[in-house]
């Protein structure tokens, strides 16, 4: 949760008045249990959504995750009636079957780097490519050029590929 990708992301997110919860998976940093591989993970996506509905009951969910958190968060939200919308970032398509996302009817932005070292632009746009023709049209990527996994150096690109998205969607949000 402290990783600069995913501090960019809330950070950008906050700007826009959009409620934020990050956390760690089970078994990182501070918190308990032990990693999974995925699988409960789901679960700590679930109980997130479910203390950030607690907390704002009144507003649509969104989920947005890096690498891992590409990965499970976009499992859960594409399950989650009270998610409306998907962000992932650094999409680690080469070693990770992200297939369910042709089944999930929600808008979604896919943000990776030209040169990310575990999700490579081509294979995305292959994922992308066989998602049916409705879902592809819901489906917005960006590659930012130069860019590795981390993004590193390249975060501005990030910031304004969110906004643009997310304003151009919700034209009533304004970045401070």
């Amino acid at each position: 949760m402290h990783n600069k990708v995913v501090y960019q992301i809330a950070r950008t997110l906050d700007r826009l008045g959009i409620p934020v919860l990050r956390f760690n998976f089970r078994g990182v940093g501070l918190s308990g249990g032990r990693h999974d591989r995925g699988r409960g993970e789901q679960g700590d996506v679930r109980a997130a959504l479910d203390y950030l509905a607690a907390q704002v009951p009144s507003v649509p969910l969104l989920v947005s995750g890096f690498s891992f958190g590409c990965w499970v968060g976009l499992r859960v939200g594409c399950e989650d009636v009270r998610v409306k919308e998907l962000i992932g970032l650094g999409a680690p398509v080469n070693n990770t079957n992200l297939g369910y996302l042709a089944a999930c009817e929600k808008p979604r932005l896919l943000i990776q780097g030209e040169n990310d070292e575990y999700g490579s632009p081509a294979r995305l746009d292959q994922l992308v490519q066989s998602f049916p023709a409705e879902v592809r049209a819901m489906t917005r990527v960006i590659i930012v050029p130069g860019a590795d996994h981390f993004f590193a150096g390249l975060l501005e690109h990030v910031d304004a590929a969110l906004i643009a998205w997310l304003t151009e969607r919700h034209p009533q949000l304004v970045s401070v």
